[in-house]
C-alpha cells in the first residue's frame, strides 16, 4: 500500500516538476515547520518558474534534491569553478542546505495564501520574525507550543485563542516553509 501511496506521490512531483520547468506556475499545500513562521502548515503556495539568474537572495525557491521538494530561502547563488549552485535554508533552521545545483531550481514562491487572505512574500526577515524564526528553531517546546495555539486558532476561529494568536505571530499584512520535514537534507 505504501508503495502506491509513494508512486502516486512521485507521479504528482513529477507533474509539478514538469509544469514548472515547462515554465508555468502550480500551486502547493505547504507542510512541516522548516519555515516557520514565514510558511505555516497548510498555507497555499503559488510557485512560479523562474530562471537561475532571476532569483536573489531573500527569495524563497523551490528546489528538487533526491526526489523532494523544498521551499526554502535562497541564501546565495554561488559560482563553483564550473557551475553555478544555490544554497538555501529554512527560515527555522540552524544551517544552510547542501548545495542544489542550477537544474534542481524549480521556481520561486509567488504567493501565500493562508486563510482568508493572500501576499506576497518579503525578502528580508523583520527583526520580530528572525527573532520567532530563531526561536523555533532552537526549542522544540517553543515550536511545539506555536504549533498548538495555530491548531486552536484554526479550530476556534475568532475565539480568544484565535485572537491572541494573530497578535502574537501577527495579523501583520505581508507576514512572510515549504519542507518535508523540520529536519535538514540528508
Amino acid at each position: 500500500m505504501s508503495s502506491m501511496l509513494e508512486t502516486r506521490e512521485d507521479a504528482k512531483l513529477g507533474l509539478a516538476a514538469e509544469m514548472l520547468r515547462s515554465h508555468g506556475s502550480v500551486q502547493l499545500k505547504a507542510w512541516g515547520t522548516s519555515m516557520l513562521p514565514t510558511v505555516w502548515a497548510g498555507d497555499l503556495l503559488t510557485i512560479e518558474s523562474v530562471a537561475y539568474d532571476e532569483v536573489i537572495a531573500g527569495d524563497i525557491v523551490l528546489v528538487l534534491c533526491n526526489h523532494r521538494f523544498f521551499i526554502h530561502r535562497l541564501v546565495e547563488r554561488r559560482r563553483g569553478q564550473d557551475c553555478f549552485s544555490l544554497i538555501t535554508r529554512g527560515d527555522a533552521m540552524p544551517h544552510d542546505d547542501p548545495p542544489a545545483a542550477v537544474s534542481e531550481l524549480l521556481g520561486r514562491v509567488a504567493r501565500i495564501r493562508r486563510g482568508n487572505r493572500s501576499f506576497i512574500p518579503n525578502r528580508r526577515l523583520s527583526l520580530r520574525h528572525s527573532a520567532l524564526a530563531w526561536m523555533l528553531c532552537r526549542s522544540d517546546r517553543f515550536r511545539g507550543l506555536a504549533l498548538r495555539i495555530r491548531a486552536t486558532s484554526l479550530q476556534a476561529g475568532s475565539t480568544r485563542a484565535g485572537r491572541f494568536f494573530r497578535s502574537v505571530y501577527g495579523a501583520v499584512r505581508g507576514l512572510p516553509a515549504i519542507s518535508p520535514s523540520h529536519t535538514s537534507h540528508p
